[in-house]
């Protein structure tokens, strides 16, 4: 990373003296970045975005903009374009007066303004609707008219905070795509705040995930989904498989783990308790059933049927090992099971991750 946007320096925030909703938190933001901060609720997600926008003040530590201190930097003079989850449009004002009363406010010229507008309304595709009022408009144009808002002053830093939580899915999904394309388009560092998984892989360059005020693990979305660090980022992000189990011997990267139905199986060993108990995590999708050709280099883990269901692009088989449920995602046109039938499944050693039973942040 060359020099960050961004940083976040030894920052801490409690708000009784006692326990810290955020601890500890070093983290780097580089500039042209969209990162995104997932955590669910209590995390300390919300609060890292309200203290970088100035709403909040660390306890300890210090945020710095482009290496400079924001500790006496009031939230009015950041310059930073901020996106909410109730868009905060003024409701007595039109789609041209939303959009344009930050540069109204940072005296532009009447010009300029015009100018900045229709570039606003292009980029947001809301062409004819300038003399609405947001009581007009649906949730997602007003969603498009607060993005357009916090763009049209060309921020170097936007920041968001779960602002496509109020849109059905469908709108949602499709919100999602045209920000990551506007975000494309601009270069613009983007700070992003959900509880969604699905959105944070969708539209991040890079995912912060949070559990209690710390981060667990900051990597790009495929890496975080493929390479979990501990059993909380594994089961927070995505659909996951957890077989307990206990190490019995390394061999490289790799270690041998007794499971608790017995059946010894080889996992990329990541981080374990200090007795060798573990959780072997496997993603639905890498879990297959076992086949003679070729299968012999894979654990094999025996289950019975529970259930099938069809999801439209794939069936869903959920099973059980032992006490342990499994779920996996198999193709369309597999043949039928019937509940109770024994099956085996394989997985390779490389896509089990030998995981910490505990959430242990790491640093």
């Amino acid at each position: 990373m060359t020099e960050p946007l961004v940083s976040f320096r030894h920052v801490e925030k409690t708000y009784d003296g006692r326990v810290n909703v955020v601890q500890a938190l070093n983290l780097d933001i580089a500039r042209g970045e969209f990162l995104t901060l997932l955590g669910p609720s209590g995390s300390g997600k919300t609060t890292t975005l309200m203290m970088l926008a100035g709403f909040e003040a660390p306890t300890a530590g210090e945020i710095f903009l482009a290496g400079r201190s924001l500790a006496s930097v009031p939230a009015h003079k950041r310059s930073m374009g901020m996106v909410f989850q109730n868009y905060a449009l003024f409701p007595h004002m039109t789609v041209a007066e939303n959009l344009a009363y930050p540069l109204r406010r940072r005296g532009m010229a009447k010009g300029a303004i015009a100018e900045a507008l229709g570039r606003a309304v292009e980029m947001v595709k809301l062409g004819g609707l300038e003399a609405r009022y947001p009581a007009q408009l649906s949730g997602g144009q007003q969603q498009r008219v607060a993005v357009a808002r916090a763009l049209i002053f060309q921020p170097d830093l936007v920041l968001m905070d779960e602002p496509l939580g109020a849109l059905d899915k469908n709108l949602r999904e499709q919100m999602q795509l045209e920000l990551k394309h506007l975000h494309a388009q601009l270069g613009t560092t983007v700070v992003y705040v959900t509880h969604d998984q699905s959105e944070a892989l969708t539209m991040s360059d890079r995912v912060a995930v949070f559990h209690e005020g710390m981060v667990q693990q900051l990597d790009t979305p495929d890496a975080m989904y493929e390479r979990p660090a501990n059993s909380f980022v594994a089961n927070f992000i995505g659909e996951n498989n957890a077989l307990p189990g206990k190490v019995e011997g390394r061999d490289g990267d790799f270690c041998r783990v007794r499971l608790e139905t017995g059946e010894l199986v080889r996992a990329t060993a990541v981080n374990t308790a200090a007795d060798g108990r573990t959780l072997v995590s496997i993603r639905p999708e890498r879990l297959r059933l076992w086949a003679d050709d070729g299968a012999e280099a894979a654990n094999r883990i025996a289950a019975k049927v529970v259930e099938t269901i069809y999801f439209g692009d794939h069936i869903r088989l959920h099973a059980m090992a032992g006490a342990v449920p499994l779920m996996l995602k198999l193709p369309l046109g597999t043949a039928g099971f019937a509940p109770g039938q024994a099956i085996a499944l394989a997985c390779a050693p490389g896509h089990c991750r030998a995981l910490d039973p505990a959430p242990d942040a790491v640093a």
